[in-house]
């Protein structure tokens, strides 16, 4: 996973990872748009496979997402999936101003427009997409991309409620899964309401991939992975915060954490919100090993579950000690 980085860092980093042996990068899109980024990325490591997760998806429209996810494909040959998200509707209604009502009926018509105008640039029928949120019914030939071999993309879209979660089962290649997870919401909270409609449109499970970012912290000794350690605990009382996850900690015991984090945060008293995320909360949604038998850690959890296991802090572990990609890179392979 990686974000926000000069388009030489990000080449540097692309060629870093490759040599290393992970299978891919992430891209997410916060301050820095995606698109570029990956593209230098890709011309710098012809073998890594790229994936946006997520991309904000409702200030674009389909029709623009679909393009660009034609375009990288194209020249990767294949080796790009689609990832989008929703945001939330303070960031799309006044960073964006964009359309935030309906978040899940909207998503599930932004990807079938999505996968429409896919199918268009395939040439296998015309522009038809008769959506509530996103009809297009429009795209002459000079203005339909020029074909190629790697047009089928994944779309996959990030999901977290049971409804969001309905809705990739239902339309969706693949879902990205929220970073703050534990093992009892993937089991007992997201793969049932994934099952659900994926069975509703005459699919099963097997039919998506899911892809997890993991808090995995890894080091020999506590203090190797103390740093780490405290960024992970930093990011998820951060959050947790958000009222709406707050059933996350309510499943697992610690019913009145997301009252006390949400007043932290709206004091600004950050060192208070970290605080408030004990050993025991933190257990439990991040991994802490030796480097040696993080691998074995990751593949306890996700073995059945995770097509890609995105580890979370590695970047930030690279960028802190450069020679830790190799340490990381014997996990990717490990696991591939």
């Amino acid at each position: 996973m990686t974000g926000v980085a000069s388009w030489s860092d990000t080449a540097d980093l692309a060629r870093r990872l490759e040599a290393a042996g992970f299978s891919g990068m992430l891209f997410t899109e916060s301050s820095q748009t995606p698109w570029i980024s990956i593209a230098m990325a890709a011309e710098a490591a012809p073998t890594l496979s790229f994936s946006t997760g997520i991309a904000v998806a409702f200030p674009r429209s389909p029709m623009i997402a679909a393009q660009y996810a034609w375009e990288i494909a194209g020249n990767t040959q294949g080796r790009f999936r689609l990832g989008l998200g929703s945001q939330v509707k303070a960031h799309v209604e006044r960073r964006y101003a964009g359309e935030f009502d309906r978040p899940a009926a909207r998503m599930r018509d932004y990807v079938l427009a999505v996968k429409a105008s896919l199918r268009a640039f395939r040439r296998e029928e015309r522009l038809s997409h008769d959506g509530e949120f996103y009809p297009l019914s429009l795209l002459p030939t000079a203005w339909s991309p020029p074909t190629h071999e790697y047009g089928d993309v994944p779309v996959d879209i990030s999901a977290v409620g049971p409804v969001m979660c309905r809705v990739a089962g239902e339309v969706a290649d693949g879902i990205h899964v929220h970073p703050l997870h534990s093992a009892h919401y993937l089991q007992e909270r997201l793969l049932p309401a994934v099952t659900a409609g994926a069975e509703a449109a005459g699919r099963t499970l097997a039919d998506l991939d899911l892809i997890v970012p993991v808090f995995a912290v890894p080091g020999d000794t506590p203090e190797e992975r103390a740093p780490l350690w405290e960024r992970a605990r930093t990011q998820i009382a951060f959050y947790g915060s958000t009222p709406n996850y707050a059933y996350q900690f309510d499943d697992l015991g610690f019913t009145d954490l997301t009252p006390r984090l949400t007043e932290a945060m709206r004091a600004g008293d950050m060192d208070a919100l970290s605080a408030l995320v004990t050993d025991e909360v933190l257990d439990h949604f991040a991994i802490p090993a030796p480097w040696d038998e993080l691998a074995d850690r990751l593949r306890e959890r996700y073995d059945g579950i995770a097509a890609r296991i995105v580890p979370y802090l590695a970047a930030e572990s690279i960028a802190r000690d450069p020679a830790a990609v190799n340490r990381w890179g014997a996990i990717a392979r490990a696991l591939r």
